[in-house]
């Protein structure tokens, strides 16, 4: 059940890209739909299936951005295990705390590619500082945004399977 969880929430996040994508080219430089999934299923706090769904949500954003072959696999790997060593100390249980909790994972993320591609590349681009700075901000707003909406969206889902459940077993035991 775990695996098709995993599946279908890469999925969404393939189907997301691409429609964001397509509705405005610059979608990927603001919202990174691929973080907030592995952050999430990193909130569980079992680091070998956080670091192997990074892995594979990092590879498949490298993928679709057709740049750097890794450093996404690699910064996202990273990044879920981090979250999952996180969740392990901390209780994460208000939509506010996934907020901060995908907003640090996305600036986190972004140093990593930013520090990966200086030590990696022959000729990174070097943007402007302040820039730089303004935009990660922005898109840590949003991902921290998109990550706490999805998981009050899930949280709900949750409720109404289990009351649908609950239901269905009490007519069960009438009859």
């Amino acid at each position: 059940m775990r695996i098709a969880k995993l599946a279908g929430g890469l999925a969404l996040a393939v189907l997301l890209h691409f429609v964001g994508t397509r509705l405005l080219p610059s979608f990927p430089q603001r919202v990174d739909v691929f973080l907030v999934v592995v952050v999430l299923s990193a909130l569980d706090g079992n680091t070998f299936s956080a670091v192997l769904f990074g892995l594979l949500a990092g590879l498949v954003q490298d993928t679709l951005a057709g740049g750097n072959f890794g450093l996404f696999g690699f910064a996202d790997t990273a990044v879920a295990y981090a979250m999952a060593r996180l969740s392990q100390r901390l209780v994460i249980q208000r939509a506010t705390g996934v907020f901060a909790v995908v907003s640090f994972a996305s600036l986190l993320q972004q140093v990593m590619l930013a520090a990966l591609a200086f030590l990696l590349l022959p000729n990174p681009p070097l943007p402007d500082p302040l820039a730089m700075l303004e935009q990660a901000a922005a898109k840590a707003l949003a991902c921290g945004v998109l990550g706490m909406v999805a998981y009050g969206l899930t949280g709900r889902f949750r409720v109404a399977v289990e009351a649908r459940r609950r239901g269905r077993m009490g007519r069960l035991r009438l009859g």
